[in-house]
């Protein structure tokens, strides 16, 4: 199959408060108490360390000690299954992993790479016309692009370009444009940006909405994540 390049997008989020409530993340995300450790904890598991690896599509909580925590979340990064068992719930990551974590934390973009391309060990790449696809609905969250225009987009039937388009991004198309949206909100929240201004430009019906799928997809609530947001400083 032809392969394109590996554009996904990655957001990092910091926000001081004691821990976040019970979600799943959409996508395969690092956490790190920024001033200690923290404590992930679902399915009967507690993982606790400096800097730690959570499975996608898992429900828990975190607890965070003083300063709150720094999040990064790789969309389209694959869970490293070859190396944890499949119950896994979170992991701590040391070594070079640790520190390619750390600095993708830091806005390191060769690092934010270098990590997405040790965990697919080197299976990361996208079919021909994903990475398009993928880059104009980050770049335009309200872009109505249906199925039908995806399909023709990659050159394939409806029900084979929905079935690609999960291969390559480990969500469903609707999925990914909702989390697509919802990223973008959150980045024009921390800009400063007013909930329901943010909302609209996002794409979400209104603030209600927002709030809902922000809170399923963070656990917090975009008032909760802004009330930590005048704090973080390093």
């Amino acid at each position: 199959m032809p392969v394109g390049d590996t554009a996904f997008s990655t957001s990092v989020f910091s926000v001081d408060v004691a821990g976040v409530g019970r979600h799943p993340n959409p996508v395969t995300c690092v956490v790190r108490g920024r001033r200690g450790p923290l404590t992930v904890v679902g399915q009967g598991q507690s993982v606790t360390g400096d800097i730690v690896i959570i499975r996608p599509g898992v429900e828990h909580h975190i607890v965070c000690g003083e300063g709150g925590l720094s999040a990064m979340y790789l969309d389209g990064a694959r869970w490293p299954g070859r190396w944890l068992s499949p119950g896994t719930l979170a992991e701590r990551l040391g070594g070079r992993l640790g520190e390619l974590a750390l600095a993708g934390m830091q806005l390191d973009s060769d690092a934010q790479s270098e990590l997405r391309e040790r965990l697919s060990h080197g299976q990361g790449r996208l079919p021909l016309g994903m990475s398009a696809v993928l880059a104009d609905l980050a770049a335009e969250p309200m872009t109505r692009m249906n199925q039908a225009e995806l399909a023709k987009r990659l050159g394939l039937e409806r029900t084979q370009a929905l079935r690609l388009f999960k291969d390559s991004t480990g969500m469903t198309f609707r999925q990914f444009k909702r989390w697509t949206g919802l990223q973008h909100a959150a980045r024009l929240i921390v800009a400063g940006t007013l909930v329901r201004t943010a909302s609209m430009d996002a794409g979400f019906a209104d603030t209600a909405h927002l709030t809902r799928t922000f809170k399923q997809c963070f656990g917090l609530t975009p008032s909760q994540a802004i009330a930590g947001l005048p704090t973080i400083g390093g």
